[in-house]
Protein backbone atom coordinates (compact mmCIF):
# COMPACT_ATOMS: atom_id res chain seq x y z
CA UNK A 1 0.00 0.00 0.00
CA UNK A 2 1.55 3.30 -1.02
CA UNK A 3 1.02 6.70 0.54
CA UNK A 4 -1.86 8.37 -1.33
CA UNK A 5 -0.69 10.90 -3.87
CA UNK A 6 -2.97 13.56 -2.43
CA UNK A 7 -1.12 13.42 0.86
CA UNK A 8 2.19 15.23 0.92
CA UNK A 9 5.26 13.58 2.36
CA UNK A 10 5.69 16.52 4.76
CA UNK A 11 2.21 15.93 6.20
CA UNK A 12 3.03 12.28 6.86
CA UNK A 13 6.34 13.24 8.50
CA UNK A 14 4.50 15.78 10.67
CA UNK A 15 2.04 13.08 11.73
CA UNK A 16 4.90 10.79 12.81
CA UNK A 17 6.49 13.69 14.73
CA UNK A 18 3.26 14.60 16.53
CA UNK A 19 2.54 10.96 17.41
CA UNK A 20 6.11 10.56 18.72
CA UNK A 21 6.01 13.76 20.79
CA UNK A 22 2.55 12.83 22.06
CA UNK A 23 3.93 9.53 23.30
CA UNK A 24 6.91 11.40 24.79
CA UNK A 25 4.55 13.45 26.98
CA UNK A 26 2.43 10.35 27.62
CA UNK A 27 5.41 8.41 29.01
CA UNK A 28 6.68 11.49 30.87
CA UNK A 29 3.46 11.56 32.88
CA UNK A 30 3.07 7.78 33.11
CA UNK A 31 6.35 7.30 34.96
CA UNK A 32 6.16 10.49 37.03
CA UNK A 33 4.05 8.85 39.69
CA UNK A 34 6.57 6.01 39.98
CA UNK A 35 9.26 8.60 40.65
CA UNK A 36 7.20 10.95 42.80
CA UNK A 37 5.28 8.31 44.76
CA UNK A 38 7.27 8.74 47.97
CA UNK A 39 7.89 12.55 48.07
CA UNK A 40 4.37 13.44 46.94
CA UNK A 41 2.71 11.16 49.51
CA UNK A 42 5.06 12.35 52.24
CA UNK A 43 4.10 15.95 51.48
CA UNK A 44 0.43 15.18 52.17
CA UNK A 45 1.19 13.44 55.46
CA UNK A 46 1.88 9.79 54.57
CA UNK A 47 5.21 8.88 56.20
CA UNK A 48 4.95 5.25 57.33
CA UNK A 49 7.02 3.05 54.94
CA UNK A 50 4.33 0.36 54.75
CA UNK A 51 1.64 2.95 54.00
CA UNK A 52 3.84 4.54 51.34
CA UNK A 53 3.99 1.17 49.59
CA UNK A 54 0.32 0.22 50.09
CA UNK A 55 -1.17 3.61 49.18
CA UNK A 56 1.32 3.97 46.32
CA UNK A 57 0.17 0.65 44.88
CA UNK A 58 -3.48 1.68 45.34
CA UNK A 59 -2.92 4.92 43.42
CA UNK A 60 -1.03 3.06 40.70
CA UNK A 61 -3.91 0.58 40.45
CA UNK A 62 -6.39 3.43 39.99
CA UNK A 63 -4.22 4.92 37.27
CA UNK A 64 -4.02 1.59 35.48
CA UNK A 65 -7.76 0.95 35.83
CA UNK A 66 -8.31 4.43 34.39
CA UNK A 67 -6.08 3.46 31.48
CA UNK A 68 -8.09 0.29 30.91
CA UNK A 69 -11.36 2.25 30.82
CA UNK A 70 -9.82 4.99 28.70
CA UNK A 71 -8.32 2.48 26.29
CA UNK A 72 -11.73 1.05 25.51
CA UNK A 73 -13.41 4.48 25.34
CA UNK A 74 -10.76 6.17 23.19
CA UNK A 75 -10.53 3.11 20.96
CA UNK A 76 -14.25 3.39 20.21
CA UNK A 77 -13.84 7.11 19.47
CA UNK A 78 -10.89 6.39 17.17
CA UNK A 79 -12.84 3.92 15.03
CA UNK A 80 -16.08 5.90 15.00
CA UNK A 81 -14.93 9.51 14.74
CA UNK A 82 -11.29 9.39 13.64
CA UNK A 83 -7.75 8.77 14.81
CA UNK A 84 -6.97 12.49 15.10
CA UNK A 85 -9.85 13.27 17.46
CA UNK A 86 -8.65 10.47 19.72
CA UNK A 87 -5.02 11.58 19.57
CA UNK A 88 -5.66 15.19 20.50
CA UNK A 89 -8.51 14.50 22.92
CA UNK A 90 -6.23 12.15 24.82
CA UNK A 91 -3.36 14.65 24.91
CA UNK A 92 -5.65 17.44 26.16
CA UNK A 93 -7.18 15.33 28.95
CA UNK A 94 -3.96 13.94 30.39
CA UNK A 95 -2.21 17.32 30.14
CA UNK A 96 -4.87 19.04 32.22
CA UNK A 97 -4.95 16.14 34.71
CA UNK A 98 -1.16 16.26 34.94
CA UNK A 99 -1.26 19.89 36.04
CA UNK A 100 -3.99 19.19 38.60
CA UNK A 101 -1.76 16.52 40.22
CA UNK A 102 0.46 19.33 41.48
CA UNK A 103 -2.31 20.72 43.69
CA UNK A 104 -3.51 17.58 45.53
CA UNK A 105 -3.59 17.83 49.33
CA UNK A 106 -5.32 14.56 50.25
CA UNK A 107 -5.12 10.92 49.20
CA UNK A 108 -8.74 11.12 48.01
CA UNK A 109 -7.91 13.95 45.60
CA UNK A 110 -4.87 12.02 44.39
CA UNK A 111 -7.10 8.99 43.72
CA UNK A 112 -9.46 10.94 41.47
CA UNK A 113 -6.71 12.74 39.56
CA UNK A 114 -4.62 9.61 38.96
CA UNK A 115 -7.70 7.83 37.58
CA UNK A 116 -8.49 10.75 35.26
CA UNK A 117 -4.85 11.01 34.20
CA UNK A 118 -4.80 7.30 33.44
CA UNK A 119 -8.01 7.59 31.42
CA UNK A 120 -6.44 10.34 29.31
CA UNK A 121 -3.09 8.59 28.94
CA UNK A 122 -4.83 5.54 27.52
CA UNK A 123 -5.69 6.98 24.12
CA UNK A 124 -2.50 8.52 22.77
CA UNK A 125 -0.29 5.54 21.91
CA UNK A 126 -2.92 3.39 20.20
CA UNK A 127 -4.30 6.29 18.18
CA UNK A 128 -0.84 7.48 17.19
CA UNK A 129 0.42 4.05 16.15
CA UNK A 130 -2.80 3.29 14.24
CA UNK A 131 -2.56 6.59 12.39
CA UNK A 132 1.12 6.13 11.52
CA UNK A 133 0.62 2.48 10.47
CA UNK A 134 -2.23 3.42 8.14
CA UNK A 135 -0.44 6.40 6.58
CA UNK A 136 2.87 4.67 5.84
CA UNK A 137 3.55 2.01 3.18
CA UNK A 138 3.63 -1.61 4.35
CA UNK A 139 7.42 -1.82 4.07
CA UNK A 140 7.90 1.30 6.24
CA UNK A 141 5.20 1.17 8.91
CA UNK A 142 7.38 -0.85 11.31
CA UNK A 143 10.07 1.84 11.13
CA UNK A 144 7.47 4.58 11.62
CA UNK A 145 6.03 3.00 14.75
CA UNK A 146 9.54 2.31 16.04
CA UNK A 147 10.35 6.02 15.75
CA UNK A 148 7.17 6.86 17.66
CA UNK A 149 8.05 4.45 20.46
CA UNK A 150 11.75 5.31 20.63
CA UNK A 151 11.15 9.06 20.84
CA UNK A 152 8.26 8.54 23.23
CA UNK A 153 10.22 6.39 25.64
CA UNK A 154 12.83 9.10 26.10
CA UNK A 155 10.03 10.91 27.91
CA UNK A 156 10.73 8.61 30.86
CA UNK A 157 14.40 9.61 30.83
CA UNK A 158 13.37 13.27 30.75
CA UNK A 159 10.98 12.67 33.66
CA UNK A 160 13.76 11.11 35.72
CA UNK A 161 16.15 13.97 35.00
CA UNK A 162 13.55 16.65 35.72
CA UNK A 163 12.47 14.96 38.95
CA UNK A 164 16.09 14.93 40.10
CA UNK A 165 16.29 18.72 40.18
CA UNK A 166 12.71 20.06 40.39
CA UNK A 167 10.16 19.82 43.25
CA UNK A 168 7.49 17.18 42.68
CA UNK A 169 4.68 19.71 42.10
CA UNK A 170 6.58 21.40 39.29
CA UNK A 171 7.32 18.06 37.64
CA UNK A 172 3.58 17.53 37.13
CA UNK A 173 3.08 21.09 35.90
CA UNK A 174 5.93 20.79 33.39
CA UNK A 175 4.46 17.57 32.00
CA UNK A 176 1.05 19.18 31.57
CA UNK A 177 2.43 22.26 29.87
CA UNK A 178 4.42 20.06 27.46
CA UNK A 179 1.18 18.39 26.40
CA UNK A 180 -0.73 21.64 25.91
CA UNK A 181 2.12 23.02 23.80
CA UNK A 182 1.98 19.90 21.62
CA UNK A 183 -1.63 20.64 20.68
CA UNK A 184 -0.37 23.64 18.70
CA UNK A 185 1.08 21.17 16.15
CA UNK A 186 -2.32 19.71 15.35
CA UNK A 187 -2.68 21.95 12.29
CA UNK A 188 -1.45 20.08 9.23
CA UNK A 189 -1.72 16.59 10.71
CA UNK A 190 -3.50 14.25 8.32
CA UNK A 191 -6.36 11.87 9.09
CA UNK A 192 -5.99 8.29 7.95
CA UNK A 193 -7.24 7.66 4.43
CA UNK A 194 -8.19 4.11 5.38
CA UNK A 195 -10.40 5.43 8.15
CA UNK A 196 -12.11 7.81 5.73
CA UNK A 197 -12.79 4.87 3.40
CA UNK A 198 -14.52 2.86 6.15
CA UNK A 199 -17.22 5.53 6.32
CA UNK A 200 -18.48 4.21 3.00
CA UNK A 201 -18.70 0.60 4.27
CA UNK A 202 -21.83 -0.73 5.93
CA UNK A 203 -19.92 -2.26 8.86
CA UNK A 204 -19.93 -1.66 12.59
CA UNK A 205 -17.14 0.68 13.65
CA UNK A 206 -15.51 0.85 17.08
CA UNK A 207 -17.64 -1.80 18.76
CA UNK A 208 -15.51 -3.33 21.56
CA UNK A 209 -17.87 -6.30 21.78
CA UNK A 210 -16.47 -7.39 18.42
CA UNK A 211 -13.22 -8.16 20.25
CA UNK A 212 -15.13 -10.77 22.25
CA UNK A 213 -16.89 -12.56 19.40
CA UNK A 214 -16.39 -14.78 17.53
CA UNK A 215 -14.13 -16.80 19.89
CA UNK A 216 -11.33 -16.87 17.33
CA UNK A 217 -11.15 -13.06 17.35
CA UNK A 218 -11.18 -13.03 21.16
CA UNK A 219 -8.32 -15.55 21.18
CA UNK A 220 -6.39 -13.35 18.73
CA UNK A 221 -6.79 -10.36 21.06
CA UNK A 222 -5.94 -12.37 24.19
CA UNK A 223 -2.73 -13.73 22.65
CA UNK A 224 -1.62 -10.22 21.72
CA UNK A 225 -2.20 -8.95 25.27
CA UNK A 226 -0.49 -11.92 26.93
CA UNK A 227 2.55 -11.65 24.64
CA UNK A 228 3.32 -8.20 26.08
CA UNK A 229 2.35 -8.93 29.68
CA UNK A 230 6.01 -9.59 30.72
CA UNK A 231 6.84 -5.97 29.85
CA UNK A 232 4.50 -4.74 32.54
CA UNK A 233 5.70 -7.28 35.06
CA UNK A 234 9.00 -5.41 34.75
CA UNK A 235 7.37 -1.96 34.63
CA UNK A 236 4.88 -2.65 37.42
CA UNK A 237 7.14 -4.55 39.81
CA UNK A 238 10.85 -4.14 39.06
CA UNK A 239 10.78 -0.45 38.10
CA UNK A 240 8.21 0.80 40.62
CA UNK A 241 9.28 -1.28 43.63
CA UNK A 242 13.00 -1.00 42.88
CA UNK A 243 13.73 0.67 46.27
CA UNK A 244 12.16 -2.28 48.11
CA UNK A 245 13.94 -4.84 45.89
CA UNK A 246 17.27 -3.07 46.33
CA UNK A 247 16.83 -3.03 50.10
CA UNK A 248 16.02 -6.76 50.09
CA UNK A 249 19.22 -7.38 48.10
CA UNK A 250 21.22 -5.75 50.86
CA UNK A 251 22.29 -2.63 48.95
CA UNK A 252 23.41 -0.18 51.62
CA UNK A 253 22.62 3.06 49.83
CA UNK A 254 18.89 3.68 49.18
CA UNK A 255 17.92 3.03 45.57
CA UNK A 256 16.66 6.30 44.06
CA UNK A 257 13.43 5.98 41.99
CA UNK A 258 14.43 8.80 39.61
CA UNK A 259 17.74 7.09 38.82
CA UNK A 260 15.98 3.77 38.29
CA UNK A 261 13.63 5.35 35.74
CA UNK A 262 16.45 7.14 33.88
CA UNK A 263 18.60 4.01 33.58
CA UNK A 264 15.72 1.62 32.97
CA UNK A 265 14.07 3.66 30.22
CA UNK A 266 17.40 4.43 28.59
CA UNK A 267 17.60 0.68 28.13
CA UNK A 268 13.95 0.47 27.01
CA UNK A 269 14.48 3.15 24.35
CA UNK A 270 17.55 1.35 22.99
CA UNK A 271 15.66 -1.94 23.05
CA UNK A 272 12.68 -0.52 21.19
CA UNK A 273 14.88 0.74 18.37
CA UNK A 274 16.69 -2.60 18.27
CA UNK A 275 13.46 -4.64 18.24
CA UNK A 276 11.97 -2.50 15.47
CA UNK A 277 15.08 -2.87 13.32
CA UNK A 278 15.25 -6.60 14.11
CA UNK A 279 11.63 -6.97 13.04
CA UNK A 280 12.41 -5.23 9.74
CA UNK A 281 15.53 -7.36 9.20
CA UNK A 282 13.79 -10.64 10.04
CA UNK A 283 10.66 -9.45 8.20
CA UNK A 284 8.72 -10.87 11.11
CA UNK A 285 6.98 -9.37 14.13
CA UNK A 286 6.56 -12.70 15.93
CA UNK A 287 10.20 -13.77 15.73
CA UNK A 288 11.35 -10.36 16.97
CA UNK A 289 9.00 -10.63 19.97
CA UNK A 290 10.25 -14.15 20.79
CA UNK A 291 13.89 -13.07 20.57
CA UNK A 292 13.29 -10.24 23.04
CA UNK A 293 11.27 -12.43 25.41
CA UNK A 294 14.19 -14.87 25.49
CA UNK A 295 16.57 -11.98 26.19
CA UNK A 296 14.28 -10.80 28.98
CA UNK A 297 14.45 -14.16 30.74
CA UNK A 298 18.25 -14.04 30.57
CA UNK A 299 18.35 -10.38 31.66
CA UNK A 300 16.24 -11.05 34.78
CA UNK A 301 18.56 -13.90 35.76
CA UNK A 302 21.62 -11.68 35.26
CA UNK A 303 19.94 -8.92 37.26
CA UNK A 304 19.78 -11.10 40.36
CA UNK A 305 23.37 -12.21 39.82
CA UNK A 306 24.99 -8.79 39.43
CA UNK A 307 22.59 -6.12 40.80
CA UNK A 308 23.31 -6.89 44.51
CA UNK A 309 26.98 -5.93 44.05
CA UNK A 310 26.38 -2.17 44.44
CA UNK A 311 23.97 0.66 43.78
CA UNK A 312 25.73 1.38 40.46
CA UNK A 313 25.44 -2.26 39.38
CA UNK A 314 21.76 -2.18 40.34
CA UNK A 315 21.05 0.75 38.01
CA UNK A 316 23.12 -0.72 35.19
CA UNK A 317 21.41 -4.09 35.36
CA UNK A 318 18.03 -2.37 35.48
CA UNK A 319 18.91 -0.79 32.12
CA UNK A 320 19.75 -4.25 30.73
CA UNK A 321 16.37 -5.59 31.88
CA UNK A 322 14.72 -2.49 30.42
CA UNK A 323 16.38 -3.07 27.04
CA UNK A 324 15.04 -6.63 26.97
CA UNK A 325 11.48 -5.31 27.39
CA UNK A 326 11.97 -3.13 24.32
CA UNK A 327 9.57 -4.98 22.05
CA UNK A 328 6.69 -2.65 23.04
CA UNK A 329 6.68 -0.89 19.65
CA UNK A 330 6.61 -4.21 17.79
CA UNK A 331 3.79 -5.40 20.05
CA UNK A 332 1.62 -2.31 19.46
CA UNK A 333 2.31 -2.48 15.72
CA UNK A 334 1.28 -6.14 15.76
CA UNK A 335 -1.93 -5.27 17.62
CA UNK A 336 -2.84 -2.71 14.95
CA UNK A 337 -2.07 -5.16 12.12
CA UNK A 338 -4.21 -7.97 13.56
CA UNK A 339 -7.54 -6.17 13.10
CA UNK A 340 -9.49 -4.55 10.30
CA UNK A 341 -9.81 -0.79 9.85
CA UNK A 342 -13.24 -0.61 11.52
CA UNK A 343 -11.84 -2.21 14.71
CA UNK A 344 -8.15 -1.30 14.47
CA UNK A 345 -8.09 1.74 16.79
CA UNK A 346 -10.22 -0.10 19.35
CA UNK A 347 -7.79 -3.02 19.39
CA UNK A 348 -4.56 -1.02 19.16
CA UNK A 349 -5.69 1.41 21.88
CA UNK A 350 -7.20 -1.10 24.30
CA UNK A 351 -4.54 -3.84 23.96
CA UNK A 352 -1.68 -1.79 25.51
CA UNK A 353 -3.98 -0.74 28.33
CA UNK A 354 -5.10 -4.29 29.02
CA UNK A 355 -1.39 -5.08 29.30
CA UNK A 356 -0.83 -2.16 31.65
CA UNK A 357 -3.89 -3.11 33.70
CA UNK A 358 -2.44 -6.60 34.12
CA UNK A 359 0.03 -4.93 36.48
CA UNK A 360 -2.84 -4.52 38.99
CA UNK A 361 -3.03 -8.31 39.30
CA UNK A 362 0.72 -8.85 38.93
CA UNK A 363 1.65 -6.36 41.67
CA UNK A 364 -1.00 -7.80 43.99
CA UNK A 365 0.46 -11.28 43.52
CA UNK A 366 3.97 -9.90 44.01
CA UNK A 367 3.08 -8.14 47.26
CA UNK A 368 1.48 -11.34 48.57
CA UNK A 369 4.51 -13.42 47.59
CA UNK A 370 6.93 -10.81 48.92
CA UNK A 371 5.32 -10.94 52.36
CA UNK A 372 5.93 -14.68 52.62
CA UNK A 373 9.15 -15.32 50.69
CA UNK A 374 10.88 -11.96 50.34
CA UNK A 375 11.20 -9.48 47.45
CA UNK A 376 14.06 -11.24 45.66
CA UNK A 377 12.52 -14.73 45.49
CA UNK A 378 9.06 -13.33 44.71
CA UNK A 379 10.40 -11.24 41.84
CA UNK A 380 12.41 -14.11 40.34
CA UNK A 381 9.59 -16.68 40.50
CA UNK A 382 6.82 -14.34 39.31
CA UNK A 383 9.02 -12.89 36.56
CA UNK A 384 9.84 -16.34 35.21
CA UNK A 385 6.14 -17.27 35.15
CA UNK A 386 5.15 -14.05 33.36
CA UNK A 387 7.84 -14.40 30.69
CA UNK A 388 6.93 -18.05 30.16
CA UNK A 389 3.26 -17.20 29.61
CA UNK A 390 4.24 -14.40 27.23
CA UNK A 391 6.43 -16.71 25.14
CA UNK A 392 3.68 -19.32 24.80
CA UNK A 393 1.23 -16.63 23.68
CA UNK A 394 3.70 -15.21 21.13
CA UNK A 395 4.24 -18.64 19.59
CA UNK A 396 0.57 -18.77 18.61
CA UNK A 397 0.40 -15.25 17.12
CA UNK A 398 -0.21 -14.87 13.39
CA UNK A 399 2.58 -13.22 11.39
CA UNK A 400 1.43 -9.80 10.15
CA UNK A 401 4.60 -8.20 8.77
CA UNK A 402 3.43 -8.20 5.14
CA UNK A 403 -0.28 -7.74 5.84
CA UNK A 404 -2.17 -5.11 3.82
CA UNK A 405 -4.21 -3.06 6.30
CA UNK A 406 -6.94 -2.21 3.81
CA UNK A 407 -9.60 -4.63 5.13
CA UNK A 408 -12.51 -4.62 7.59
CA UNK A 409 -13.82 -6.98 10.25
CA UNK A 410 -17.23 -8.49 9.54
Amino acid sequence: MAIPSTRSRSAVVLTVIVAALGYFVDIFDLVLFSILRIPSLQSIGITDPIQLKVIGKHLLDLQLIGMLCGGIAFGMVGDRFGRLKTLFGSILLYSVANILNAFVTTVEQYEVIRFVAGFGLAGELGAGVTLVAELLPTRSRGLGTTIVAAVGLTGAIAAGLVASVVPWQWCYIIGGVFGLMLLALRVGVSESGLFEQTKTHSVSRGNPLQLLWPPRRLARFALIVLSAMPIWFVGGVMFIFAPEIGRAMGISDPVKPAQVIVWAYLGVAVGDVASGLLSQWLRSRVRAILVFQSLLMVAIALFFLFAPKSEQWFYFMMSIVGAATGYWAVFVTTASEHFGTNLRATAATSAPNFVRASAVIITSIWLSMEASMGAVTATWILGSCCVGIGMIAAMFLEETFHRDLDYVER
